[in-house]
């Protein structure tokens, strides 16, 4: 028969010493440990230890062979690729290749069409342009890992960029950085894709996992893996145990869930308080003009403004065509309440047989239109031909009359 001293006993003093806090605590911050192990054991670039500093090259030390650049502050700002539309940014280097591994081109807005391939030299093989091609990620370059490569020996003469396609937009090369990519800056730099500050895109709630657009090791992917690695051992104690601990272990394991989650939460709610901060200063003290102005598509709304005190009343036709869907929907929603006209998901412009005397023709940035200022006619991929009336040209677009 049970003492009554054992009824009043709480149940925590019944718990065993793996299932206290602290030792759970202790389980899931070695199970984090032993997963960031693996990982860098299958993804460190270089050796896990190295002294060789990065090196790096600056903008003004670049040369551009093909295209056309301009130098502005501490960017080499390329604005427009050559004519047969390649485009090749070089530097003269002189270091070793067997201390690193990684190359890194630091740029901003290479558009979605053109794709980019690192060209290098070697004192080796002098005679050999070796290639490989890049990542590009929401306009950035990864990095690239070259430990492997045979072609990455001796001492490396020299580096150079290649980006094959039209440059619709200008796009800014930063410098190049040779890394070592040991084990300490790979982990580095997996949580700076962690912390990366990405502001609304418009995304699903569901589909964000924070952090930058495109992660080696996702955060969510490594707690993921270490909850599982901690509630193993945590179960394999308790299974010849009655059934007390049991639930016991079923609660520490769902707390190690929890703390994963919040840690999660926490990085969003950093992400979120840096959102509303920018959207202050973006949009704040600003009457619905100056609003309109300040956002993504501001330039978008200027030439629709200029477009909308040009045309007659709200029964005329405009017809309204871009390359990007976006921009297409976003001048139709500007333009409201004028009879608009646009295909949400094909780029193209109306038959010309529809089109009548008093129309109107809207085109922002859309590529294949042309007009011909002598003959006032306006042409479109080439084939069919209208007689229309430029009215204005402002801001990346055109409004046209039709006669």
């Amino acid at each position: 028969m049970a003492h009554p001293d054992d009824r009043e006993r709480p149940l925590t003093a019944a718990l065993p010493e793996f299932l206290k806090a602290r030792s759970v605590a202790l389980v899931f911050a070695a199970s984090l440990v032993v997963c960031l192990v693996v990982y860098l054991a299958l993804a460190t670039p270089g050796r896990w230890f190295s002294s060789a500093p990065d090196r790096g090259l600056g903008a003004k030390a670049l040369q551009l062979p093909r295209g056309a650049a301009t130098l502005r502050g501490d960017e080499l700002v390329i604005l427009r690729a050559a004519e047969d539309g390649n485009t090749i940014v070089s530097v003269e280097t002189d270091f070793a290749s067997t201390a690193y591994a990684q190359v890194l081109w630091i740029v901003r807005g290479i558009p979605a069409n053109v794709s980019a391939a690192l060209l290098w030299r070697s004192d080796v093989e002098p005679s050999r342009l070796n290639t490989l091609p890049l990542t590009v990620e929401s306009g950035h370059l990864a990095p690239i890992d070259l430990k492997d490569n045979a072609h990455w020996i001796g001492r490396i003469k020299g580096l150079a960029l290649a980006l094959h396609g039209p440059l619709s937009t200008p796009v800014a090369v930063r410098g190049v950085v040779a890394r070592s990519a040991d084990a300490l800056e790979t982990l580095g730099d997996r949580f700076r894709e962690w912390m990366a500050f990405r502001p609304w895109s418009g995304s699903s709630i569901n589909t964000v996992t924070g952090g930058a657009d495109t992660q080696d090791l996702p955060l969510p992917l490594l707690l993921a893996a270490a909850v599982v690695l901690a509630a193993g051992p945590l179960f394999a104690l308790a299974r010849r145990r009655t059934a007390a601990p049991r639930v016991a272990t079923a609660a520490a394991a769902m707390a190690i869930a929890l703390v994963a989650w919040l840690v999660l939460d926490a990085r969003w709610t950093v992400s979120l308080v840096r959102q509303v901060r920018d959207t202050a200063q973006q949009y704040a003290g600003k009457d619905w003009r100056e609003r309109q102005l300040a956002n993504e598509d501001g330039a978008l709304f200027a030439f629709i403004d200029k477009a909308r005190a040009m045309l007659p009343g709200p029964n005329a036709r405009v017809f309204v065509v871009a390359d990007a869907d976006y921009l297409r929907a976003r001048a139709v929603y500007h333009l409201y309440p004028y009879n608009a006209w646009y295909v949400p998901a094909r780029n193209m412009l109306p038959p010309a047989d529809r089109l009548h005397k008093g129309d109107w023709i809207v085109v922002y940035q859309r590529r294949g239109v042309e007009y011909d200022a002598a003959t006032r006619h306006l042409r479109w991929d080439g084939g069919a031909t209208i007689a229309a009336e430029l009215k204005l040209l402002d801001h990346g677009g055109a409004l046209f009359e039709v006669q």
